[in-house]
């Protein structure tokens, strides 16, 4: 179908929320690929995914024996499908019937671009990680983790508003620019590779921004909450290897020791707040 979308949703542990997801996505207008990845969860989401493809022919999906992280499974994804646009949603994210195609439509004139869409949980309230800026490792290193609070408020006077930087948890891009950037970057486990494609995306002339009139209920943390520790790793080693591919080469050697302390500081931080959780 011209103009339709293909969506890959990476899945583990996520048998609370897949099923749901997958319905979901099957009613969605213009969706003619659905690709689930799944990185070698031990729950039933496989057996979701299986019952899914079984049922609807747009269904397919990707068993991994290991877990290679959010961005492999990602492109895994992609290049088992052929649609003109692509979009990447979490499984722990419920859309609208028309959400996809209508920001598919306002992508449209913009030519090579990066959407997402606005996200709230259960009760209503609106996720502020969804708008982005870049990490500041200048303001990291006056205070560690400071250069890590990337939120930035909502613009409501525009409908399509541009940011550095976006969630991972929906984004919307045309084949093409998903190509040209060369997809995701493998090296991400989990974390700060959509902050790495965002800014991939901006330095080859992409707009990135979120369409402000378009919601979704997104479910957060189902598959992060069984691995609180692994997560907090590859969050700190996410943002060090975007640091190093970034930022690292205009930065004196100090400096660079000085980032590197002061994401493993707030690392160790972390883990107080994890043995009390």
């Amino acid at each position: 179908m011209s103009d339709s979308i293909a969506v890959v949703v990476v899945s583990y542990q996520s048998a609370s929320t897949l099923d749901e997801c997958l319905q979901r996505l099957r009613a969605a207008q213009q969706v003619s690929e659905i690709r689930v990845v799944d990185n070698h969860s031990s729950d039933s989401s496989v057996e979701i995914a299986q019952r899914h493809a079984v049922a609807d022919a747009r269904v397919r999906f990707i068993a991994n024996p290991d877990n290679p992280g959010f961005a492999t499974a990602c492109n895994q994804g992609a290049d088992d499908c052929s649609a003109t646009w692509l979009a990447f949603v979490n499984p722990d994210l419920m859309v609208e019937a028309q959400t996809l195609a209508r920001l598919r439509d306002l992508g449209r004139p913009l030519g090579d671009c990066l959407l997402g869409v606005e996200q709230v949980d259960e009760q209503g309230n609106a996720d502020a990680a969804v708008r982005r800026r870049d990490p500041d490792f200048a303001a990291m290193l006056r205070r560690p983790g400071a250069g890590s609070q990337l939120a930035v408020p909502v613009d409501h006077s525009a409908p399509l508003q541009q940011v550095q930087a976006l969630s991972g948890a929906l984004l919307l891009m045309p084949r093409s620019l998903f190509v040209r950037l060369g997809g995701w970057d493998n090296g991400y486990r989990l974390h700060a590779e959509d902050l790495d494609l965002c800014r991939r995306a901006r330095e080859a002339g992409a707009t990135v921004a979120i369409a402000n009139g378009l919601e979704v209920l997104h479910v957060r943390g189902v598959s992060s909450r069984s691995r609180p520790f692994f997560v907090e790793w590859h969050k700190h080693r996410g943002l060090w290897r975007y640091f190093r591919k970034f930022e690292a080469p205009q930065r004196s050697l100090p400096v660079r020791i000085g980032v590197w302390c002061a994401i493993w500081a707030h690392a160790a931080l972390q883990v107080p707040r994890l043995l009390l959780r």
